[in-house]
């Protein structure tokens, strides 16, 4: 069965693709956001309040489609009330600053040199993971942390229940907030390379996440579960945070990244522009990205930085996931960066078509891949393209592989990796 090119009801396409492909599926549209309205910024940035309120509307009527996700859904906020809370002061190794405070991690693909005494500087092996960054509790804390921050508030938001919230505040608290366990609002010493520096702009990649920990405050503050004292010192952390990326030395760096750390980097920028209101910044953003995709796209549609990597579907499919996040938050100031195409023709629906016959499986991929791709990896920028932009092809590629899906997808899609 075809659908429409242009989907416009939240409700419809949920009743279609639940009835076409089960429940799985039919989450997918159940936390992404599918409106077409054009709104002056509200709150969440990426996540659609006003589809999130009808959502909840329909479960009060009965519907038995969300009635079993809503339960899916209750079930693994259950299990995120026993995580935590975290802090960066749990790590062992002080950074260079003398204060736990400070974020610190490890480059994950620098490994030492077994010709070099000490092993020092380390080597870089791309794509290999060294496990050394394990010990490195901050870069483990930050995304577990952010992925139950969005589950617990989006469980708060549909089940009205305190005991989701509360939780969730604590966790912000404790990471951002308290005095004795904040994390300071840098990364000065992100992704450090042993014997040769103490920190990078590459690291702040390691930041991406708090976007999704913006989304969930967001939530909570939209269902009153943030005070006003609250709200007023998570902007400001946020605000320091972004003042520091566009400021510091570390963080100039990764401004001029010509890869996904670029995107990355525009995508974080602007989930922070937005929730602090500052949405000249946020345009500014918006124009920055557009240059990007202008300049990181080849004329095929594919991005050259990445198809240069160990990894290169994965971080092909990666850097489309930062560009359609800011394509997602740009409707939020009016501006569209989904139908943007450059004068040389880059665009990001060009870049989802590129993909497309290699996710299929229509084509074998032809770059290069030391391990296995999981095309889980896909439904991110699949579900914006498809419920966001009417994509019909991303939409057939759910529909077609949705049977095949393992039910922890459920748990894939409820941690803000779909938005």
């Amino acid at each position: 069965m075809k659908l429409k090119n242009r989907i416009s009801d939240a409700a419809t396409i949920l009743a279609i693709l639940a009835k076409q492909s089960g429940l799985l599926l039919a989450l997918i549209c159940f936390f992404v956001n599918i409106s077409n309205a054009q709104k002056v910024i509200t709150e969440p940035s990426i996540l659609d309040l006003s589809l999130l309120n009808k959502q909840k509307k329909s479960l009060d009527a009965s519907d038995l489609t969300l009635k079993a996700a809503y339960q899916k859904l209750l079930k693994s906020a259950d299990k995120s009330l026993s995580f935590g809370p975290v802090s960066v002061m749990e790590k062992k190794d002080v950074p260079p600053s003398g204060s736990k405070h400070d974020y610190m991690s490890l480059a994950p693909y620098h490994w030492p040199d077994p010709s070099k005494k000490e092993g020092l500087p380390y080597m870089r092996k791309d794509g290999e993971t060294n496990p050394e960054v394990k010990l490195y509790k901050d870069k483990e804390y930050l995304p577990s942390l952010c992925e139950h921050l969005i589950l617990l508030s989006i469980a708060h938001h549909f089940s009205g229940k305190d005991v989701y919230a509360n939780h969730a505040m604590k966790l912000v608290k404790v990471w951002f907030l308290d005095t004795a366990t904040r994390m300071n609002p840098n990364m000065n010493f992100a992704q450090a390379i042993k014997g040769v520096n103490q920190g990078r702009g590459a690291g702040l990649i390691d930041a991406r996440h708090l976007i999704k920990a913006i989304e969930a405050i967001s939530l909570l503050l939209a269902n009153k579960a943030v005070s006003k004292e609250e709200q007023a010192a998570l902007q400001q952390w946020f605000a320091d945070f972004l003042n520091w990326m566009q400021t510091s030395k570390i963080g100039k760096e990764e401004l001029k990244a010509p890869n996904n750390h670029g995107a990355w980097y525009d995508a974080l920028r602007l989930s922070i522009a937005l929730y602090t209101k500052q949405l000249p910044e946020a345009r500014a953003i918006v124009n920055n990205a557009q240059k990007r995709l202008t300049t990181q796209m080849d004329p095929s549609g594919r991005f050259p930085l990445e198809m240069a990597r160990t990894t290169s579907f994965h971080y092909s499919v990666f850097v489309v996931d930062a560009f359609l996040k800011i394509a997602a938050m740009s409707k939020k100031i009016n501006l569209d960066f989904w139908g943007f195409t450059a004068a040389n023709g880059n665009s990001l629906p060009k870049a989802v078509d590129t993909l497309l016959p290699y996710l299929n499986k229509q084509k074998a991929w032809d770059g290069p891949q030391i391990k296995p791709f999981n095309d889980q990896e896909a439904i991110p920028i699949l579900s914006i393209a498809a419920t966001q932009f009417n994509h019909q092809k991303a939409l057939d590629w759910l529909v077609a592989n949705s049977a095949s899906h393992p039910d922890n997808m459920f748990t894939y899609l409820l941690t803000l990796n779909d938005f």
